[in-house]
């Protein structure tokens, strides 16, 4: 996986600890994030790589965000707890991000993390999603459902899809039952489209249990086996 693998011990993890805590000590609310993933608004960043070395750019921007459903205001809208996390273009942002906080099994119960392109929001009303749709798949248990966070995430970041294009993001959601990963898309009404990059992502995850994919809109779906 090139660049996307996990880095070797020594220099690179002393590097990736400094701006760790760079990223920790740039705002309270960020540390919470990592200590209980409970934060209520976190200020985006933006920081290049450090150290002797260029920073490995991605192709593209991508966003974190953070949605703790767990408590709730009565009467607040639907995605009124949703924060912006942070926004990250080089490799090194996201290994540092995905260490020190991003890790699906870090979350209380009722709570997600999500990482989408830059400029698209995780909601169904964003411009880039409404006609789009979800593939999703089942996790009874946080380490499954962290490995297939990072491999989803690798594959994003990576360009890894031939539909990259067609893709929002990925969602991790923990509940107190059940985990589930869900893969956002565009363009919902074309269905060999989607089935390419259903087949794609169950190879990327590898998982041998179907996955769906729901419409945002009719709330219809279909199945790859």
């Amino acid at each position: 996986k090139g660049l996307f693998a996990a880095p070797p011990p020594g220099e690179r993890d002393r590097e990736r600890e400094r701006r760790a805590h760079k990223v920790r000590s740039g705002g309270g609310e960020m540390a919470e994030v990592e200590t209980a993933a409970s934060a209520t608004a976190i200020p985006e960043q933006q920081q290049g790589a450090e150290g002797s070395g260029k920073p490995h750019r991605l192709e593209r921007k991508w966003t974190f965000w953070f949605d703790n459903q767990s408590k709730p205001k009565q009467g607040a809208a639907w995605g009124t707890s949703l924060r912006k996390a942070y926004t990250f273009d080089t490799v090194e942002d996201f290994w540092c991000l995905y260490d020190q906080v991003f890790r699906p099994s870090k979350l209380p119960g009722n709570a997600d993390f999500h990482c989408f392109k830059a400029g698209i929001e995780p909601k169904w009303e964003d411009p880039e999603c409404a006609n789009g749709g979800k593939w999703s798949v089942i996790s009874n248990r946080k380490a499954n459902l962290d490995t297939m966070w990072l491999e989803t995430l690798m594959a994003l970041i990576g360009e890894q899809f031939d539909e990259s294009e067609e893709i929002c993001g990925v969602v991790a959601s923990v509940r107190q039952r059940q985990d589930k990963l869900a893969l956002w898309t565009k363009n919902a009404s074309n269905e060999s489209l989607q089935t390419s990059i259903g087949k794609k992502w169950k190879e990327i995850i590898d998982v041998t249990d179907k996955i769906t994919y729901n419409f945002h809109v009719s709330r219809s779906y279909m199945i790859w086996e």
